[in-house]
């Protein structure tokens, strides 16, 4: 009989990776690509979809404050959506530092 050999499973795409990314975007190491827009939705929300070398990321505005990143695909084609980082209580956004998050918060607002 042939032995079953399991497939190799990609690994989960962390909130730790996303985060890296977003770092890189506030300090200026990483740009936005020209697809990069904003969407207006109801009651004063706004999602941002961002091309960051690679990485397409949706992120959400409540009013004039960067809420959390809606979902996440990498270049390496892992993506990872709100549910699962939920799940763990770490949403990239929230993994930044009051700098960090300020500063992407006036560059997606340029957008």
């Amino acid at each position: 009989m042939p032995e079953i050999v399991p497939m190799p499973t990609t690994p989960a795409l962390t909130a730790r990776e996303i985060c890296q990314v977003l770092r890189e975007l506030a300090l200026g190491t990483r740009t936005l690509g020209s697809s990069s827009h904003r969407v207006l939705l109801a009651d004063d929300s706004w999602q941002v979809r961002l091309d960051i070398d690679g990485w397409a990321l949706t992120l959400v505005n409540h009013g004039q404050t960067l809420s959390h990143c809606e979902q996440c695909l990498s270049p390496d084609g892992r993506g990872e959506t709100l549910d699962a980082w939920q799940r763990y209580g770490t949403d990239p956004v929230k993994l930044l530092s009051i700098w960090e998050h300020q500063q992407l918060q006036r560059l997606l607002q340029a957008l």
